[in-house]
């Protein structure tokens, strides 16, 4: 691998990224150093701003003096060409762009960002497809195998502005998922206290707990029914834990099609049978206040062709058994 050194240097920080952590800064600065190096520099006092040693819980102000290190990191041209191919379609899924935010339609299977094994996720694709963007964060996160409405903001402000908004949870959002079985029509909110658990590999797993959990709460609401197949619904959550809506559909004994942590094993593998081989959840659509003209603005994520596969598969398999079924009773009929 051919490397190449970053002789020392100084920043001085703008408004741009004043109130962002260090540690932060220093990921997107870099963009193809291990975030493992990067924590390593700051402990070991390499990083200096206005002369002094920081923690990596800094959070830098306007016109702080950062001293950049020498440090050795891949060739960003190698980097190009070694996953060029696999991050180039970021750029057919933008769905929104203006000067303070973008948002993609991610699709299932892609990390949002590197990390437990991964080397690069979407955000650190679009730094290296956008090196001359300065400022590219996530505004929130979906689980690698959740598709949708992935929203990034261009500027600190803008981050900073959306931030408060799910904090204040003004923010709205908007999930579609198929489920398994049946869901009772009378079942409209799950309110139901969540708790956090690391586990292996710094993954993060959500599980009821009353005692320790926190407050959780989604609405759901039925948009198609497959007899006792599978139902599709359209989900609010109005909390933000992890796992939230994948819990607590596991919760109302009708987890998600093809949810490897919380589902139905025995149902998956019948829908894998037919190539049905992913998480049936979709953000949809995702609503907030623009960081600038503080317009509302509503971003919608269509479902990729294998979701809508699966729906088309299933109207056509009740509709097979409903034809069926009136042709068995007409049989019945003409032989009495």
């Amino acid at each position: 691998m051919k490397e190449r050194d970053i002789h020392a240097h100084f920043v001085v920080i703008s408004s741009n990224f004043s109130g962002q952590r260090i540690d932060n800064f220093l990921n997107t600065y870099f963009k193809v150093v291990p975030k493992s190096m990067i924590y390593r520099i700051i402990r070991t006092g390499a990083i200096r701003i206005n002369k002094k040693r920081i923690k990596f819980q800094y959070k830098l102000q306007i016109g702080d003096v950062l001293r950049i290190p020498p440090v050795r990191r891949m060739h960003l041209n190698e980097f190009d060409i070694k996953y060029m191919k696999e991050i180039a379609f970021l750029q057919n899924i933008i769905i929104y762009e203006d000067d303070y935010l973008l948002a993609l339609n991610k699709p299932t299977g892609i990390a949002v960002h590197g990390g437990s094994g991964l080397k690069f996720g979407i955000i650190e694709g679009l730094r290296a497809l956008r090196p001359k963007d300065q400022f590219l964060e996530l505004v929130h996160r979906l689980d690698r195998e959740t598709s949708g409405v992935l929203l990034i903001a261009k500027k600190r402000i803008a981050l900073v502005f959306l931030h408060e908004q799910l904090r204040i949870k003004s923010m709205k959002k908007e999930y579609l998922a198929l489920v398994h079985g049946k869901w009772d029509i009378n079942v409209e909110l799950i309110s139901e206290p969540l708790f956090k658990k690391t586990v292996l590999f710094n993954n993060k797993i959500g599980y009821r707990d009353a005692e320790k959990g926190k407050c959780s709460t989604t609405h759901f609401k039925i948009k198609e029914q497959f007899e006792r197949i599978a139902t599709f619904l359209v989900i609010k959550p109005i909390t933000g834990r992890t796992h939230q809506i994948r819990k607590h559909t596991k919760y109302a004994d009708h987890p998600i099609v093809g949810d490897s942590v919380y589902g139905d094993y025995k149902s998956n593998i019948q829908f894998k049978q037919f190539g049905f081989n992913r998480l049936f959840l979709h953000a949809y659509m995702l609503r907030f206040t623009h960081p600038n003209t503080k317009k509302d603005v509503s971003i919608y994520a269509p479902l990729d062709q294998l979701f809508y596969n699966c729906l088309f598969f299933l109207r056509n398999l009740i509709m097979t058994n409903y034809n069926r079924s009136l042709e068995s009773i007409v049989k019945n009929i003409n032989n009495n």
